[in-house]
């Protein structure tokens, strides 16, 4: 049996609230397959399943908030035989269409209203008092006594994830019926006063400066910096996305993301994480990308293998990922697996800045607004479009050495846009 439970979505957060469920009990699932909506302090994230298998149960409720590691869902796992469910032993038509599990010929009748009768079982007290209107209330059974569910009311029930044992009928003899499962799946639904009512601006703040303060207090942080011409990047973007559709031109973002990328491979103590006292370089690069909120705050999600995606490729998941986030529908790997942070202040930023690392990650590369500095160059003086590049590192994994030299293979990756297109 496969416990699927709440993950940590981030390295900030501790619980979590269902928002949907995606699938039912004997769907079947596949790894990587979204099977529930989690909000979080920053956004609603689709959550996929760790593993294939059979959804047998489903335990959390929809407006159920939970810690992180809660078993939220039971699956089975391929060959898996389900276990032993409740015994039916055998099924008698009623009146009213359904089909209660257990035969009651050989009980007495009561009357229960105009026309109406009720099965009495053998030795049950057939003077039970009835309601005016010739209903009988809800019946629970006793200890011992076994139940009558009605074999739609035990499907449903098992659709919902609902113990049918807890709950108590109003069919004949307290048979529990599918209008009952209904109402008690109803009862169950967050009503508006109980709907989350989180100001998920003020827990994003309360989450970020969390991390932030993790991030001070843990990581021996050192800063680096670097001023890159753009004068040949600039000028390939204009000819590239002259030719281009309208969809597809590029931003200087895209290139600026990609030579990150590609720079990386010549230093992998800046990608990956350091956990359990040691640094674990990360095999792929997935970049963590900054990305400011309307409503306030930020969030990093993760452009998953950014150093082997074209440029074009590149510049749509960009586009994707910043339209999503702003949506509030992210995947849950997008927020988990950054193995470094981008961090860009774009055109109405400042010249530089010098961000705080994510743990567990170990580093952090900043740009700058894009504008025209005084550059000198062999003798001379000129004004060039300048663009600061900056490198917060964890010195418990490298050294500002290491990180200079990082700045500068960034620089010059640059310098050949062309090639950054590949």
């Amino acid at each position: 049996m496969i416990e699927f439970k709440l993950p940590a979505l981030g390295a900030d957060m501790d619980e979590g609230t269902l928002l949907e469920w995606k699938v039912k009990p004997g769907d079947r699932v596949e790894k990587g397959q979204v099977i529930a909506i989690v909000d979080t302090a920053k956004a609603a994230i689709d959550v996929e399943s760790w593993q294939a298998g059979i959804v047998h149960r489903l335990i959390a409720e929809p407006g159920q908030k939970m810690p992180v590691g809660t078993v939220m869902a039971l699956l089975l796992e391929p060959g898996e035989t389900p276990p032993p469910a409740e015994p039916v032993t055998a099924t008698t038509q009623t009146g009213t269409g359904e089909s209660p599990d257990v035969a009651s010929s050989t009980g007495a009748l009561r009357k229960v209203g105009a026309g109406g009768n009720e099965d009495v079982p053998p030795g049950a007290d057939s003077s039970r008092k009835v309601g005016a209107g010739g209903t009988a209330p809800p019946a629970v059974p006793e200890m011992g006594e076994r139940r009558r569910i009605s074999p739609a009311a035990r499907k449903r029930a098992a659709e919902l994830g609902i113990d049918v044992g807890s709950i108590a009928g109003s069919g004949p003899q307290g048979a529990v019926t599918l209008e009952d499962v209904e109402a008690v799946a109803q009862s169950r639904m967050p009503s508006a006063a109980q709907k989350p009512t989180t100001d998920r601006r003020a827990e994003m703040r309360k989450t970020i400066a969390a991390a932030m303060s993790r991030s001070k207090r843990e990581i021996p942080h050192y800063y680096v910096s670097e001023d890159i011409p753009l004068p040949r990047m600039l000028a390939w973007l204009q000819e590239s996305n002259a030719a281009r559709p309208l969809a597809e031109r590029l931003l200087p973002a895209a290139v600026l993301l990609k030579a990150v990328a590609r720079a990386l491979a010549d230093y992998p103590e800046l990608n990956g994480h350091y956990l359990d006292g040691g640094f674990r370089a990360a095999e792929k690069v997935h970049l963590g990308v900054a990305i400011s909120l309307r409503e306030g705050g930020l969030i990093a999600p993760a452009l998953l293998d950014a150093d082997t995606k074209p440029l074009t490729k590149l510049m749509q998941e960009l586009a994707d990922l910043v339209r999503r986030t702003r949506a509030g529908t992210l995947k849950r790997t997008e927020l988990t697996d950054a193995t470094i942070t981008v961090t860009n202040l774009g055109d109405q930023g400042s010249h530089g800045v010098f961000g705080v690392i994510t743990p567990p990650q170990v580093a952090l590369v900043g740009f700058g607004r894009i504008a025209e500095r005084p550059w000198a160059e062999n003798g001379g003086l000129k004004v060039l479009p300048v663009v600061t590049a900056s490198l917060s590192a964890d010195h418990r994994v490298s050294d500002g050495h290491r990180g200079a030299l990082f700045l500068r293979t960034l620089s010059d990756l640059l310098q050949q846009p062309e090639e950054l297109a590949k």
